[in-house]
């Protein structure tokens, strides 16, 4: 076990074992912090801040002032490659992210030109936070993994069981391979930019991988994820790569061992005991508390966060939740949840 680090974060992700594992939380700048929903009322909406750099900088750091979070993650949105692909991309209140033209068939995917302005916004909120980070605080940036994305460009928006993109999968795979490796260039390119700009380590999040037979997560999620894990190692040498495959359960020993990522994030409904034994031997691991848990709090939430720590205690071990912090979580939970995993066992 190695002793106490400067950026204990990021020296677990390289595969140092922390005596106190190190800890951020998946969208822990947003809607249930106070000073968030105030900064939202005064802006507008979701994607009026996010590409507002000096209001992504302040909601990036909201999190760090108020807790001490190991982490600051980016505040952004895995939608912003789409946009920068050539979709116009908006947000309709109560109900979630729009895309469009939906990405249907060749014609309409040919027709998209990239954009790379369309990322200064986030290149800028990213110098704006590496600028005003305490130094012990790592600092990540983030893009969605290309099945994860594409889902939404084809459907337009969130989709139950994400069955447009995988209908299109089955009908026309040379489409489909199409769409995933302009995400898979446009997301490399966006990745090295953020690391140019002064983030430290990255995570792809593939929100819907769980949705993909075996065969189909092999070419959709593990194939374009081991292709921009490679390009970022050779390019950004040093910058260590969270892969985040939600869903996946007991497709993670091969997405671990195949994509070549540096981490890997584990959902909430995969025991912690069985990754850690069919997880790659010293392997970082990051999560995977329940977020309800979380909203639970008290004696649950104690019990839930030692389980973790347990079944971690021998291998690099990053605590955060298997999924994204939800708006109604408590202030005082999220204090309780630093106080158990800081107490020193």
């Amino acid at each position: 076990m190695s002793s106490p680090s400067p950026k204990p974060l990021l020296a677990t992700l390289k595969g140092a074992r922390q005596l106190v594992p190190p800890i951020w939380l998946m969208r822990q700048a947003g809607r249930y912090l106070p000073e968030y929903r105030a900064l939202r009322e005064e802006k507008g909406g979701f994607l009026a801040l996010a590409m507002e750099s000096d209001a992504a900088a302040e909601i990036t750091l909201q999190p760090i002032r108020r807790f001490g979070m190991d982490g600051a993650i980016l505040f952004s949105d895995i939608l912003i490659v789409p946009m920068a692909l050539g979709q116009d991309l908006w947000f309709e209140i109560g109900e979630g992210p729009r895309l469009a033209p939906t990405i249907t068939a060749r014609d309409v995917l040919e027709g998209l030109r990239t954009n790379a302005g369309a990322l200064e916004p986030v290149y800028g909120t990213v110098r704006k936070v590496a600028t005003l980070l305490p130094p012990e605080t790592s600092f990540l940036g983030f893009a969605g993994s290309p099945w994860t994305v594409a889902t939404y460009m084809i459907a337009g928006q969130g989709s139950r069981e994400q069955a447009e993109a995988r209908r299109l999968a089955y009908r026309d795979p040379a489409l489909m391979q199409a769409l995933v490796d302009r995400i898979a260039e446009c997301t490399i390119d966006y990745l090295l930019g953020q690391i140019a700009a002064g983030v430290e380590a990255v995570q792809l999040f593939d929100s819907w991988s769980g949705s993909l037979s075996p065969v189909q997560f092999e070419q959709w999620v593990i194939a374009p994820t081991a292709r921009i894990v490679a390009a970022l190692h050779a390019r950004a040498p040093g910058v260590p790569v969270i892969g985040f495959p939600k869903g996946a359960g007991g497709k993670l020993p091969a997405y671990a061992r195949e994509t070549g990522v540096d981490a890997i994030g584990v959902d909430e409904t995969v025991d912690p005991v069985w990754a850690h034994a069919s997880l790659p031997a010293n392997m970082p691991v990051q999560g995977n508390l329940d977020p309800l848990a979380l909203i639970a709090g008290g004696a649950t939430l104690d019990a839930a966060v030692d389980r973790i720590l347990a079944a971690f205690a021998e291998r690099p071990h990053v605590f955060n939740l298997g999924h994204g912090i939800l708006p109604d979580t408590p202030i005082a939970h999220v204090e309780q949840l630093l106080a158990r995993v800081r107490t020193e066992k």
